[in-house]
């Protein structure tokens, strides 16, 4: 058999959808500036799929340091992997300054966050650790575990007394191995939007030997009073063991990072495939990222846009009898019941095409099979107009989809 007979056959299981929705439900292109009104084919778009939370992708002195570094440095520079020829005062200032700010000894940046975290896992856990970790935990995290050669158990979402055992499992096993247990969680699911019972993690510390290491992607920047994260929201910062940031939602650009212990972050930096095999961050990237942190340290003004634009979406909706399921974030998961695929179809190209409204869409196997739900992000750039043009949208699609106008075995609206 050819290795590649398989990819004809067998293209996967999104794959198989490819030649009916590339382009336009998988694969779709925004153009524009980035903000809350873009163009999709041609058409103008009120967008709510962006995670550009705090709304500084197109902050003029974000664009201006991000334009200025390039000229200044390139692409280019540093030149190699920060263990070997790569490393800067530059990037140590970032790594100081993130530090500083989520309140943890030291941290290492990441080119990726994917890849960052995944490397990470493999280098926290050897075969005589467990892992404990919650079932909806992102794939970057689940990629991580499955370099994993030792015992895994996995805990129902959020649910604290399935963790509990799960813990108790894991304990007998490292009693034998002489091994430890990390805990891995988020600070805010980024589907769901609800976040992870931190403070109630934290507090079985005193119960049960682990270390706790947190994704907080959709926290950085968002949660907290000053920003720093799910961790400062709940009040649990110094519990964190391990912390993560990805600098692609609120940052609004490239990259991540992970801040621990000093003696944690050193091994990383010795020892973290993912960043010693590969080039550094480069320089623009790195001073725009100083900015970006910057902003978000002196101007919180972005951060209360953003939660006021979140409040009235939320509250609005809800007043209109629509589930939001436990969002507690700015995430927000719209709720409709429905069934087919063709249900899901026709309600997006209704959207896109009658109301010019773009946000994703999420159907069966990652919702139950009679759920179609809408995932909305809110951003510090989104107006009150928006959120009440939204509201009012989102009611009249309910009403065609109870009246059956979207239960077609075709798709009914012109595309």
């Amino acid at each position: 058999m050819d290795i590649f007979d398989k990819f004809s056959s067998n293209p996967g299981p999104l794959g198989k959808y490819s030649e009916m929705a590339h382009g336009y439900f998988t694969f779709p292109k925004l153009e524009g500036e980035i903000g809350n009104k873009m163009k999709f084919r041609g058409k103008d778009m009120l967008v709510w799929s962006l995670n550009n939370y705090l709304g500084l992708a197109n902050h003029a002195e974000v664009r201006k340091t991000d334009a200025e570094a390039a000229r200044q440095w390139g692409l280019s520079t540093p030149m190699g992997a920060r263990m070997m020829s790569g490393n800067s005062d530059n990037h140590e200032r970032l790594e100081k300054e993130l530090s500083d700010f989520v309140k943890k000894e030291d941290t290492i940046l990441l080119n990726y966050g994917y890849q960052g975290m995944v490397s990470a896992i493999d280098n926290l856990v050897g075969r005589n650790d467990v892992i404990v970790y919650d079932s909806e935990s992102h794939a970057c995290i689940i990629d991580g575990m499955r370099m994993h050669i030792g015992k895994r158990f996995v805990f129902q979402h959020n649910d604290i007394e399935k963790l509990k055992i799960s813990l108790e499992r894991a304990t007998k096993i490292v009693k034998e191995t002489k091994g430890g247990i990390l805990v891995i969680t988020e600070g805010v699911f980024g589907m769901a939007g609800d976040q992870g019972k931190l403070q109630e993690i934290v507090d079985l510390k005193k119960q049960y030997n682990f270390r706790l290491f947190v994704d907080d992607a959709h926290g950085i920047g968002t949660m907290g009073n000053t920003g720093a994260g799910t961790g400062e929201e709940q009040g649990v910062q110094e519990g964190i063991d391990v912390y993560f940031g990805t600098f692609a939602k609120a940052f609004a650009s490239v990259g991540g990072f992970i801040s621990a212990r000093k003696d944690v972050i050193n091994y990383f930096r010795y020892n973290m495939r993912s960043q010693i095999y590969a080039k550094a961050m480069p320089m623009p990237l790195v001073l725009g990222n100083l900015k970006r942190l910057q902003l978000l340290r002196d101007e919180p003004h972005h951060k209360a846009n953003l939660w006021k634009i979140v409040h009235a979406l939320q509250s609005g909706l809800k007043e209109k009898n629509f589930f939001l399921g436990k969002t507690n974030s700015p995430v927000t998961p719209v709720i409709f019941k429905g069934g087919s695929v063709f249900e899901a179809i026709n309600m997006v190209i209704d959207l896109r095409e009658n109301y010019g409204i773009f946000c994703s869409i999420v159907i069966y196997p990652v919702v139950p099979k009679d759920i179609i739900m809408l995932r909305v992000i809110p951003t510090a750039v989104h107006t009150l107009e928006d959120v009440n043009y939204t509201i009012k949208t989102f009611t009249m699609m309910q009403e065609n989809l109870k009246s059956g106008k979207y239960a077609k075995d075709k798709a009914v609206f012109a595309v």
